[in-house]
């Protein structure tokens, strides 16, 4: 008995270390991309420096029980490394050391722990990394601490300054609250308080604000390898909107109507929610980032806004799409969603390259404007009101508003166009209106002479809407046992 323990571990680790790409899809993007993205990021570096990545921290849900990881998107965009704990290196020029050859990046990761990860699931370790993700120069995390650098030669240290909740892991010397003090301690830092890792820099050459700009405008333009898993998340996310089409009813539940998107994401392999579902019936819709989807029974006569985008390999998609619960649209909940509709359709007709961003909110508004004038909610196309309080486009990709320079349009970008009307109870209009909340989001890529719809599957005029609604759906016969009897 007192070698089972050990027993254990061996055929555990054994059988790991042969199952670790078995067991994954082999369409992640490959190692190269990321070897070039890092690249890309030293041509656009200061002479002198080093820009310095830290891993996401881990983020507690409750009592010990935390939220399932997610890679700061920095971090995955220049690493494809998805583990917690971690800090890379990108040098200007390459460093020499009397260990061996020069080099111009070095990475940090977990160890690998045999007994952990029987808990915790499969870690790459420092020989993982060097294998699958292209890296020479890769360490255990607890060597960071030994890492001999003169920070100080540099004349800029980049940077993000800590501003999330890190928490330090009592047992764990390496974990990335210790790496951030490591760090500090290398550069001469001066804490502002000590219950926070936010810091006052004592030495002039840390920069904590131009590695925004480089990742902004590195992350902005989409590769081709990039495009087919934004091509991907879009696909699926159309695929839900249609099936939700076609299932949904009168009496549903807002949850019931998540979740069969949800179950559509899934069901063609997205590993995740690009961010929280937003599906809002009736009054609901009027608040812009409602993510309760409580509303136990959806009437009749209301819309349904569903916002919701799935995540394929950290890319995620930005779909909106209102439809009327019974199959049919109203007089009015049609005049308004064909209002919004002609907005959108206003902004795609300058969607190309050379086009500011802005104009294709002023486009989207002008539109809206003169259509509330006509319908006679607003007085005047030039009276302030909240019926439409947002702009209409932002970047997506491993952020659905992903990082990006928000000047002019460029070829390859993926931006979304997402006019709306909201017309909340109680407004100061005629009560018809009251309750009424349209919008409708698309993705865009923007090409050399023009754009190309990404999102086109998902029907979008009121004909189409409607004569998808008619259809059947698979999920017609899935009815559960009612939860609420005793037996």
């Amino acid at each position: 008995m007192k070698y089972l323990w050990l027993y254990i571990v061996v055929i555990f680790y054994t059988i790991s270390a042969t199952a670790q790409n078995a067991d994954l899809p082999n369409d992640f993007l490959s190692k190269a991309f990321y070897k070039a993205r890092r690249a890309k990021l030293r041509e656009k570096l200061p002479l002198n420096s080093v820009a310095v990545f830290f891993a996401n921290p881990v983020r507690n849900r409750a009592n010990d029980v935390d939220y399932v990881y997610h890679q700061d998107p920095d971090f995955y965009y220049l690493t494809g490394y998805k583990e917690p704990d971690a800090v890379l290196l990108v040098f200007k020029e390459n460093q020499t050391s009397g260990k061996g050859a020069p080099y111009d990046e070095i990475l940090f990761v977990e160890p690998r722990n045999e007994l952990r990860e029987m808990w915790t699931g499969r870690r790459l370790g420092e020989k993982g990394v060097k294998d699958l993700l292209s890296f020479e120069q890769a360490y255990n995390n607890s060597e960071f601490r030994k890492y001999n650098i003169d920070f100080s030669k540099f004349a800029s240290i980049l940077f993000f300054d800590f501003q999330n909740d890190v928490r330090d892991n009592p047992r764990d010397s390496a974990d990335l609250y210790n790496l951030i003090v490591q760090f500090k301690s290398k550069v001469g830092y001066q804490e502002k308080n000590k219950s926070s890792l936010a810091v006052e820099p004592k030495k002039n050459n840390l920069d904590m604000s131009t590695l925004d700009v480089i990742m902004d405008d590195l992350r902005g333009i989409k590769t081709k390898e990039e495009l087919e898993m934004v091509r991907k998340a879009v696909r699926i996310s159309c695929a839900g909107q249609v099936e939700v089409m076609k299932a949904i009813k009168p009496g549903m539940s807002e949850r019931e109507i998540a979740g069969i998107h949800e179950f559509v994401f899934k069901k063609y392999q997205a590993e995740d929610l690009g961010y929280p579902s937003i599906v809002g019936a009736g009054h609901n819709g009027c608040i812009l980032h409602y993510e309760e989807n409580y509303k136990p029974s959806i009437s009749s006569s209301e819309l349904i806004l569903m916002d919701l985008g799935a995540e394929f390999h950290g890319y995620s998609a930005d779909i909106t799409r209102t439809i009327p619960v019974n199959g049919k649209f109203s007089p009015e909940q049609k005049q308004i969603y064909e209002l919004v509709f002609k907005a959108q359709e206003a902004a795609m007709k300058i969607c190309k390259p050379g086009t500011p961003f802005r104009e294709l909110t002023l486009a989207t508004r002008s539109v809206i404007n003169k259509g509330l004038k006509e319908l006679g909610i607003i007085q005047n196309e030039t009276d302030k009101h909240l019926y439409y309080p947002h702009g209409c486009c932002h970047h997506i990709g491993l952020d659905v508003h992903d990082r990006g320079l928000y000047e002019k349009l460029e070829e390859n970008m993926v931006i979304t166009i997402e006019p709306g009307i909201y017309i909340p109870d109680n407004s100061a209009c005629d009560k018809k209106w009251w309750g009424i909340a349209v919008r409708i989001e698309d993705d865009y890529l923007v090409t050399k002479e023009g754009y190309e719809h990404l999102s086109s599957s998902a029907p979008r005029t009121v004909k189409d809407i409607e004569a998808m609604m008619i259809l059947p759906s698979a999920l017609d016969d899935f009815i559960l046992p009612n939860l609420d009897t005793k037996n």
